[in-house]
């Protein structure tokens, strides 16, 4: 009778076996999750290179998902990838020659709450186009001086919920909702609950300033200005910049 040869693998082996193997799993559940722990972003610009500058600027910092170079191309791709943010730029050719306004109006009033965000980044300060894209439905304005960092940044602050403005344009968009610059507001109670100090740098905050310029220009430390932003906001039982910008707006103290 032949005799049966048994391969039994020693226990140490097998255990060690165990541990890759769930090592691996870890791994690669670990590479499929990355991407869904990014913010996923379109850019949509008429210029290739812009485009691919853009991306590489904000890879790996954002998951961009694609990418579109005329109004058509941005109303088609917008709704089939479902972005969490998207770079717009103002003029833009296609469609009707309403560029990003003309994409925003075309798409915002299909998209659910929490959404699709949009952010504008152009070129162009002119009043007109910032005060057309925020009318349309724009969650923000940036320039193209913006450094990639400060993109990445108020990406994600247009994903929180916030409202973002490159310094002074927000000035643009206060004016055109019938705020005027400069207006002394009656105090209110709720105001009287601010220093003088909080009530400055509220003020620079609800414009759309960053925590490092407005310590620039007070010669504060940027940590002393999230100091005094986190007081306002709490004391004015506010959430974020986008609903402090709108409380200022409401009382006109812009």
């Amino acid at each position: 009778m032949n005799a049966v040869i048994s391969h039994e693998v020693p226990a140490h082996e097998a255990h060690t076996d165990e541990v890759h193997a769930a090592e691996a799993a870890v791994d690669a559940a670990a590479v499929d999750a990355a991407p869904d722990a990014l913010i996923r972003v379109v850019i949509v610009d008429d210029h290739q290179i812009f485009r691919t500058g853009l991306r590489a600027e904000l890879t790996p910092a954002l998951d961009v998902v694609g990418e579109a170079a005329t109004v058509d191309e941005a109303v088609t791709l917008i709704p089939a990838v479902q972005p969490d943010v998207v770079l717009l730029d103002v003029h833009l050719p296609g469609g009707l020659g309403g560029g990003g306004a003309e994409v925003l109006q075309r798409l915002v009033p299909h998209i659910p709450a929490g959404g699709t965000r949009f952010l504008a980044l152009s070129v162009s300060d002119a009043a007109d186009d910032v005060v057309s894209v925020i009318r349309a439905g724009a969650r923000g304005y940036l320039t193209k001086t913006a450094s990639g960092n400060e993109v990445i940044a108020a990406v994600g602050r247009v994903h929180a919920g916030d409202a973002v403005f490159s310094p002074r344009l927000a000035g643009f968009v206060l004016d055109a909702f019938g705020v005027s610059s400069g207006e002394i507001a009656a105090a209110d109670d709720e105001l009287d609950r601010l220093s003088a100090r909080e009530q400055e740098v509220m003020r620079m905050i609800a414009r759309g300033y960053t925590y490092k310029e407005v310590a620039a220009e007070l010669f504060l430390s940027v940590k002393t200005i999230e100091t005094h932003v986190s007081k306002v906001l709490r004391k004015l039982q506010l959430s974020n910049r986008h609903e402090l910008t709108a409380w200022a707006l409401s009382r006109r103290l812009l």
